[in-house]
């Protein structure tokens, strides 16, 4: 168990520190590691990712393809309202911009991917990439 140290520098220090898996301090205010943890399943016709987005609401989340990358980000900022509690010592939501990218494939198209936002959670099913056939090459007719 962690208990902070009273004879420190400043016993506060410790209060407002967390200490990250590998038991080293990180200080407060910085982007919690955990946030847009995803899970991703295959089957035989597409891959399921599962993004936890506590806190966000579905119209600051946006996904965009490009360049074959599925780019997935999400804003969260401070409610008005939250700004001016008093009594608390430490509150601990992540506000700001995160964002995570995959590769995916050049070939999907935005309408081949289906994304759904439900409780916090994103999912996206996305095909495995779509073979498309090569474009018949048109030729210009030429009078003479």
């Amino acid at each position: 168990m962690y208990m902070p140290a009273l004879f420190n520098d400043s016993l506060f220090d410790d209060f407002f520190t967390d200490i990250t898996p590998d038991n080293k301090r990180r200080p407060m205010g910085r982007p919690l590691p955990g946030v847009m943890k995803t899970d991703i399943k295959e089957n035989d016709k597409e891959y399921e990712l599962t993004i936890e987005l506590p806190g966000y609401k579905k119209e600051n989340v946006n996904a965009e393809l490009k360049d074959g990358y599925l780019i997935v980000n999400a804003t969260n900022e401070k409610n008005e309202e939250e700004k001016d509690e008093k009594g608390y010592i430490r509150k601990e939501r992540y506000f700001g911009t995160c964002s995570r990218s995959f590769f995916v494939g050049k070939n999907l198209k935005e309408e081949d991917i289906k994304a759904k936002f439900d409780n916090g959670v994103l999912t996206l099913n996305v095909p495995k990439e779509v073979e498309r056939l090569p474009e018949e090459k048109k030729y210009i007719a030429i009078e003479g």
